[in-house]
């Protein structure tokens, strides 16, 4: 006897999505069952970028529908569909960038900018479009840890070309001065800079910018929020009390002006010694874990203090793309699934209509 649609859909719903902590259909990723007697065919379909899990779910789902009664065999192709999400009021998204990211540490020296690359780097690594702005005006860092030299071109003399590195869409203001050339601006001109950088770059067919925000609650973080559209924020904090401290603040920045925090990232959480193995918590232990129960935001993950992230960075290779099967870039891919997939769950936007891209694994 074949499977009736209704019992293959309860088989599904039992399915979890361990990203966003839904069940497949609550989340609406089945889009289609089929049946012809023994045969059933699925499509399932995330809203998020997630390539390195689809393989893993297909195979999961499989399972599921052959051990129903009835059924001979199950075909299931998983894709993944990146939406444009709401941003703060009064504000729309920019018409080639489905999605900002802004990455966040009330802190200097928290490892933000190396996690803010990889994250970018990552999120591509599971199937998206994703530039990187630096909105370190004082600091620019993104150049070095991208490999980035020379001029970007301005094929009309107004608008400036993004370079590309790694497969991303880069822009900072490091690449438009010398490298020893000190930004002596003053507020104003460095929020215009800002504006200027995001809004003159000829981004192309992006489904998320990570924007680099430099620490601290200043200027350019009251810029960015009040005027540029940002779907979400993510935090970067070390376990230390201190770090988590200023994080806070970051964080309840971001509450104030209705932009959703995604979560919280924990950088250096442990270091291992390469000689003996010895694990040693040099910052503290669950400083990002308290923060996160605090606040009601996930834990996106933690990142080990470990010397490849910072000399892959160092190199303008960072380590998502130097050693893409290590489990340090495995760790970033999986941050980068969960924050996209915390960020699918927040409403979205129609006012933006560029092509859709699917990417799908059978």
């Amino acid at each position: 006897m074949s499977p009736s649609q209704s019992t293959v859909s309860a088989a599904l719903a039992a399915l979890r999505d361990p990203h966003t902590g839904l069940g497949l259909v609550e989340q609406g990723s089945v889009r289609g069952i089929g049946i012809d007697g023994g045969r059933v065919a699925v499509e399932l379909q995330l809203a998020y970028p997630a390539r390195g899990w689809h393989e893993a779910l297909a195979a999961e789902a499989r399972a599921c529908l052959e051990a129903l009664p009835g059924v001979e065999q199950a075909t299931v192709s998983v894709s993944s569909r990146v939406h444009a999400h709401k941003v703060q009021k009064d504000l729309t998204p920019m018409p080639e960038v489905r999605n900002i990211i802004a990455v966040a540490s009330g802190k200097g020296g928290v490892g933000k900018s190396t996690t803010a690359v990889n994250l970018a780097l990552a999120l591509q690594a599971e199937g998206a479009t994703v530039g990187v702005l630096d909105a370190d005006i004082y600091g620019p860092s993104i150049p070095k840890m991208l490999g980035l030299e020379g001029r970007p071109d301005s094929p009309d003399g107004k608008s400036i070309e993004p370079k590309r590195n790694h497969g991303l869409q880069a822009m900072s203001i490091g690449l438009l001065i010398g490298e020893d050339t000190p930004m002596i601006w003053r507020g104003p001109m460095v929020t215009q800079a800002l504006q200027q950088l995001l809004n003159d770059t000829r981004w192309q067919g992006l489904d998320y910018l990570v924007i680099d925000l430099p620490p601290g609650t200043g200027d350019i973080q009251l810029t960015l929020c009040q005027r540029v559209p940002v779907s979400g924020a993510v935090i970067v904090t070390t376990p230390q009390d201190i770090a988590t401290l200023d994080a806070r603040k970051a964080l309840q920045m971001f509450a104030k002006v209705e932009v959703p925090v995604l979560g919280i990232v924990e950088n250096m959480a442990v270091h291992v010694c390469s000689n003996c193995g010895h694990a040693e918590h040099v910052f503290g232990a669950g400083g990002g874990e308290r923060m996160a129960d605090q606040y009601g935001v996930p834990l996106l993950g933690s990142l080990p203090l470990d010397i490849r992230i910072r000399e892959q960075a160092d190199s303008g290779v960072p380590t998502v793309a130097a050693d893409p099967a290590s489990p340090l870039a495995l760790a970033y891919r999986d941050i980068a699934r969960r924050t996209a997939a915390r960020l699918s769950l927040q409403a979205r936007n129609k006012a933006i209509g560029f092509p859709n891209i699917v990417i799908s694994n059978t």
